[in-house]
């Protein structure tokens, strides 16, 4: 098993000082998320050749590997424009991570949730572009569910998941979108259930707490104007919202988890130092026996 670091708290360091960061906070594994200078958000990859040779040599210098490596782009968008340049930005970003020597990616569906089935049409017609190219690189690809995606809970991802019918194509769970995956009907989460669900298909988790949004007749968060779609959700330390994770750990134990748990908290750049060395603790005592 991998325990890695998604960096983004460290996102305006250097790719050096990020990969030096990284290393001191014990860490062997990075899970290369969305910065400016290398792959923005949404946009065409801006890593040139000299950039990719700056963020080989850094990992090697300072003992660091790259778990996984996670674009987010919208090629499952309904507007066709959008989605062939999503396509074109895949293809670069494939082409960067096999030059970096990373042999997995994960994403998200993205999509529309008011245009699900258009958006799902959208998608089926990405990968038809790019499962050729992950296959022939021998990259594998992990996918989660996410708020606000044309597929946002558990069992209808795990389930297009095993649609793609690849074994190199696998589900990722994400802890703090928990209360999203289990869907608007129920109050709380079944954790282990969901895990279970994914059964052999789970090979990567998100690791960070949320709180949850259906909480307190729906009153955790109180937003305006009443009945707004809006979703919300955090990427806290463990212990600081309400995933719970005794269930959490105790399951990917019994499944004999064996694939990447990141570390993905957002909150607290203003302690991210602090914040990354708590979660590599806690994960570390959780997962690594």
């Amino acid at each position: 098993m991998k325990i890695a670091l998604d960096p983004y708290m460290f996102r305006a360091l250097p790719l050096d000082d990020m990969v030096r960061t990284v290393a001191e906070l014990g860490y062997e594994y990075i899970e290369l998320s969305p910065r400016e200078d290398f792959m923005p958000f949404f946009l065409h990859p801006r890593a040139d050749d000299d950039r990719i040779a700056v963020l080989k040599k850094s990992l090697r210098a300072h003992g660091v590997q790259l778990s996984s490596v996670l674009p987010l782009y919208k090629w499952s968008s309904p507007d066709e424009t959008e989605r062939q340049a999503a396509v074109r930005y895949w293809k670069r970003m494939i082409e960067i991570t096999a030059d970096l020597g990373c042999t997995l990616m994960n994403s998200e569906f993205n999509g529309r949730p008011e245009h699900a089935a258009e958006s799902e049409a959208a998608f089926w017609r990405s990968l038809e572009e790019l499962l050729p190219l992950f296959e022939r690189e021998g990259i594998a690809l992990n996918l989660e569910a996410h708020p606000d995606d044309f597929c946002e809970e558990n069992t209808p991802a795990v389930d297009l998941v095993r649609a793609i019918n690849k074994p190199w194509v696998n589900y990722l769970y994400c802890a703090p979108h928990t209360f999203h995956l289990s869907g608007p009907a129920q109050t709380g989460a079944d954790i282990a259930s969901m895990m279970r669900y994914a059964g052999n298909k789970l090979r990567h988790v998100h690791i960070a707490d949320s709180f949850n949004h259906k909480g307190s007749s729906g009153l955790r968060y109180i937003l305006n104007p009443p009945g707004t779609l809006a979703r919300i959700h955090q990427h806290l330390d463990i212990g600081q919202g309400e995933v719970d994770w005794d269930v959490f750990f105790t399951t990917l134990r019994e499944l004999n988890f064996d694939g990447v748990a990141t570390a993905c908290v957002f909150a607290w750049e203003e302690r991210a130092r602090e914040s990354s060395a708590f979660m590599h603790d806690r994960i570390t005592r959780e997962l690594a026996a």
